[in-house]
């Protein structure tokens, strides 16, 4: 029997917005360390079946993205400090690799592009808008790994900020940053200069120092 088409893809749309959109607010930051959501409270919120949520979660549970208990309980990460640790050695190695690849294809355009987000960022800290911060901080880096043109690599790095995002939020609330981060303006200063160990290690700094506060 040849299933109703319109409907299949009806129900494939609901699905790939309940994710999408669940997606984004996880790598975000805007649902904190081991908050708990419910098939049913997602199906209510988006207005869907139980099906569509149920494969949302499903994909975001096999990204790490959520986690699933034996129970049937679905939460965000609550990350032990030795994740913690592998998930910002992962960004040291896939970022430093995409930064070092976009180094010859880092024309003006990109470096206005990428002091203009850097403004952001630095209002996002003034307001203490902390999911702004790590959208407008994701945004940075992505920006830059762009221009690598290694789709596959920055696919890597952007399921590890998946699984650190709630994560993120925390380390947020712990920084109580007043300014914008010092190692985008090292990163912004090496791309100008052509200067790739200066890149590499500014891109490094960057994505390994805050973490590195969440596991003493």
């Amino acid at each position: 029997m040849i299933p109703n088409r319109p409907a299949a893809d009806q129900a494939t749309a609901a699905h790939d917005r309940v994710y999408r959109t669940l997606r984004s607010r996880i790598m975000h930051g805007e649902t904190g360390p081991g908050e708990a959501m419910t098939l049913r409270g997602i199906g209510r919120e988006f207005g869907v079946s139980m099906t569509p949520a149920r494969e949302a979660v499903r994909r975001l549970v096999a990204e790490g993205a959520l986690q699933l208990s034996s129970s049937g309980r679905v939460s965000t990460p609550d990350l032990s400090q030795e994740r913690i640790e592998e998930l910002a050695a992962l960004r040291a190695l896939l970022e430093v690799e995409l930064a070092s690849r976009a180094l010859p294809r880092a024309h003006i355009a990109l470096i206005e592009r990428l002091h203009s987000i850097n403004s952001v960022i630095a209002e996002r800290v003034q307001k203490r808008d902390a999911v702004g911060y790590i959208r407008s901080n994701l945004e940075f880096h992505r920006t830059l790994y762009l221009r690598a043109q290694a789709p596959a690599m920055l696919a890597m790095a952007e399921t590890v900020w998946l699984q650190l995002g709630p994560t993120m939020r925390a380390l947020y609330g712990r920084l109580r940053r007043t300014e914008a981060p010092q190692y985008h303006r090292l990163i912004i200063a090496a791309l100008k200069a052509g200067d790739e160990p200066g890149l590499r290690l500014a891109v490094r700094s960057d994505v390994t120092q805050g973490l590195k506060l969440l596991t003493r």
